[in-house]
């Protein structure tokens, strides 16, 4: 029996696509006279912030809010992958080019910025209620390259964190990102300090909370890792539909609670109709977008540059700051044929 060859599909606005692909390349960088990089006072005692940072901004929907002097410069370092050192020489070049007066932090300032930065991720938002797409993988914290561990052992250290997005269906844009440590649910390495690692199930609850409360979400879609109590349970509280497969030898729960309940008309209905059959009536093909996405952060970089937790929290908000900005540059519009 021949096997079914997969869909074709075309893009119909390729010349804005086409456009929009050759700014993402651009160097061309915008600098508004008008925005604050040196905050204002605050009137209490003692040394005042030399530069802006977004802890208190908020990002609005359907607007892109400016970015601090700090998260500017680690955005450059993100995007062309340099050290901080050379990261304050380009900025400050950049800035020479348009004709700008402004400081530029050095590089122990962005070291210790980035640890407590609230780095500011721009979306537009979609249209009606929201879609969200649900996936982690694994990133290279510290230790040798995979050619080198397989030839020569690698060293004992090797340090992955685990990333979970949440990524909207519609506008392909990152909402939520949580980072937590590499050995999830369990005791991490001797010597590691993971302040903000939590199980790889508690996530989706993580992740929702980032999804402001008056924002109405209709589904949630993950993979069958996040079949527990706790995930259904946060996504019923938000008056969503969980898309969430469930494991192969998976029980009724007690009706005890609303996700409880969903989960057990998910769980009747992959056995009536079988598992094939139910990812395509319940849309659950719709998760591999988020796949993508996970696989475009990669391309920033397979490893992260930063040593300790917090500031490689940041540098990973940072990355999804710059898909986004990406996003809004132009996304393809495609219809199968054939």
């Amino acid at each position: 029996m021949s096997r079914l060859l997969p869909p074709s599909y075309t893009t119909k606005n390729w010349p804005c696509y086409n456009e929009a692909l050759k700014q993402r390349g651009s160097l061309t960088i915008w600098f508004d006279p008008d925005l604050v990089w040196v905050p204002p006072p605050t009137g209490k005692r003692g040394r005042q912030a030399r530069y802006r940072d977004e802890e208190n901004q908020e990002t609005v929907r359907g607007t892109v809010s400016p970015t601090s002097a700090i998260q500017t410069c680690l955005t450059m370092k993100v995007l062309f992958g340099m050290a901080l050192r050379q990261t304050t020489g380009f900025v400050q070049s950049l800035l020479s080019l348009v004709g700008l007066d402004w400081d530029v932090p050095d590089f122990s300032t962005l070291r210790r910025r980035q640890k407590t930065l609230a780095v500011a991720i721009p979306y537009r938002g979609s249209q009606g209620a929201l879609n969200l797409l649900i996936d982690s993988t694994g990133i290279k914290a510290e230790g040798e390259g995979e050619w080198h561990a397989r030839k020569h052992g690698g060293a004992k250290r090797r340090l992955w964190r685990k990333i979970h997005i949440g990524v909207d269906e519609q506008t392909l844009e990152i909402r939520a990102i949580e980072v937590t440590g590499s050995r999830v649910g369990d005791a991490p390495f001797v010597g590691e300090t993971v302040p903000r690692t939590v199980s790889r199930s508690s996530s989706l609850p993580e992740l929702l909370d980032q999804i402001p409360a008056d924002e109405e979400v209709a589904s949630v879609t993950a993979d069958g890792a996040y079949d527990t109590r706790k995930c259904h349970n946060a996504v019923a509280d938000r008056g969503a539909h969980a898309v969430i497969p469930p494991r192969k030898n998976a029980k009724p729960w007690k009706p005890s609670t609303a996700g409880a309940i969903a989960r057990k008309e998910a769980l009747r209905a992959s056995k009536y109709l079988g598992r094939a059959i139910w990812r395509k009536w319940s849309g659950y093909h719709r998760r591999s977008r988020a796949e993508t996405k996970m696989h475009c952060v990669k391309l920033l970089g397979q490893s992260l540059m930063a040593r300790d937790f917090d500031r490689q929290v940041a540098e990973l908000q940072v990355r999804a700051a710059v898909l986004n900005g990406y996003i809004a540059l132009g996304i393809p519009v495609t219809e199968p044929t054939g």
